[in-house]
């Protein structure tokens, strides 16, 4: 990716990865666009780091959309029902897809960020998509990116005629948790404004136990540093 002016749009949950992936567009001199999900989930505190990071950030624009996919449910982080696993021994088995998989998620949230492109004339959607870590989401794959980048240049009349393409930017997705912290705090990233928890207290505070927090203590701890947030018991 070259230093440009072009407009693009990225996927902002909130979490490590995407806060890192907008610093990483900016980075290349792209004008950020971000937009950001409140879809019911278990740990909405996210949309306030969200929230935190745009404005850190000074994007150009930050939209967030409101979606009820707890209304269909079938995921620990949509329905209360389903626990979150906590202190799994091994995260992601190869095989296995997690019960925090929110059926069709990625999906939903690129085709808006499509729409959100489209409207305002960007042709680069950057999401923090990985595969490395913990590879068990099967929308976090190199070909699931791939298959939606073709249909977004088949379903769009700004694509109409072929004089320009959609391409979606994965510039996280082949690099491990140490690699992701180890490149956003070269690019400055704040990641005390970040929340990665899938079952925080009502305060907000990480729970230190489940499969997402797990891979970001790893993560800090393999890059020699110390993760800024708070854990609930002082983790």
């Amino acid at each position: 990716m070259q230093k440009n002016n072009k407009k693009a749009v990225i996927l902002l949950s909130g979490g490590l990865d995407s806060a890192t992936t907008l610093a990483i567009a900016s980075a290349v001199g792209y004008e950020c666009h971000a937009i950001s999900f409140s879809y019911h989930q278990r740990h909405c505190v996210e949309i306030k780091s969200a929230i935190a990071i745009a404005s850190a950030a000074n994007i150009a624009r930050h939209k967030m959309i409101d979606i009820d996919l707890a209304a269909f449910g079938g995921s620990a982080l949509t329905d209360d029902s389903i626990a979150v696993p906590m202190d799994n021994p091994d995260i992601g088995p190869a095989g296995a897809i997690p019960i925090t998989y929110v059926p069709a998620r990625n999906t939903i949230f690129l085709s808006y960020a499509l729409a959100f492109a489209e409207v305002i004339g960007s042709f680069d959607i950057f999401i923090g998509v990985n595969a490395t870590d913990y590879s068990g989401y099967p929308d976090c794959r190199p070909e699931y990116i791939d298959a939606f980048e073709k249909m977004a240049n088949l379903a769009t009349a700004s694509t109409i005629g072929g004089e320009r393409r959609f391409t979606i930017h994965t510039p996280i997705i082949e690099l491990s948790k140490a690699e992701i912290i180890r490149k956003g705090t070269s690019l400055g990233v704040n990641y005390s404004l970040t929340h990665s928890c899938y079952n925080p207290d009502d305060d907000g505070i990480a729970c230190g136990h489940c499969d997402s927090c797990r891979l970001r203590l790893k993560g800090f701890a393999v890059a020699g540093m110390t993760d800024p947030i708070k854990y609930q018991g002082g983790k």
